[in-house]
């Protein structure tokens, strides 16, 4: 995952605008959300993501940003084969850490334990 754009505007008033729509626009499945699920068994397919960046810290070599991240998650075999309900979705969230290399924008995510976030 590259978030160059994120890179380009650090140290900006856009800084927070610009990293929550380069990680919302890379989609569910580049981030650990399954490992974020507390009330549901699988991300949604049709999850929309929104993304809040909390902190923000740099070094030398990288940009470190934690940020909450909004999503949706199902609760898959819940139901009998003939039940005609549907599928809900359960509202998530998760905290993430990201590390950006200040000279690549190469990102590494890690989902941080709510409890201690």
């Amino acid at each position: 995952m590259v978030l160059s754009n994120s890179v380009a505007v650090w140290g900006t008033p856009a800084f927070a605008v610009t990293f929550a729509a380069e990680v919302q626009a890379l989609g569910p499945s580049q981030l650990p959300l399954q490992a974020g699920l507390a009330h549901s068994s699988h991300v949604s397919a049709e999850t929309t993501l929104t993304v809040l960046v909390m902190e923000t810290a740099a070094t030398a070599t990288q940009l470190q940003v934690k940020a909450g991240v909004f999503y949706s998650g199902v609760i898959a075999g819940s139901c009998c084969s003939d039940d005609p309900t549907p599928v809900c979705e359960q509202p998530e969230y998760c905290t993430l850490r990201f590390e950006i290399d200040r000279e690549t924008a190469i990102t590494r995510v890690m989902l941080v334990d709510n409890d201690n976030a």
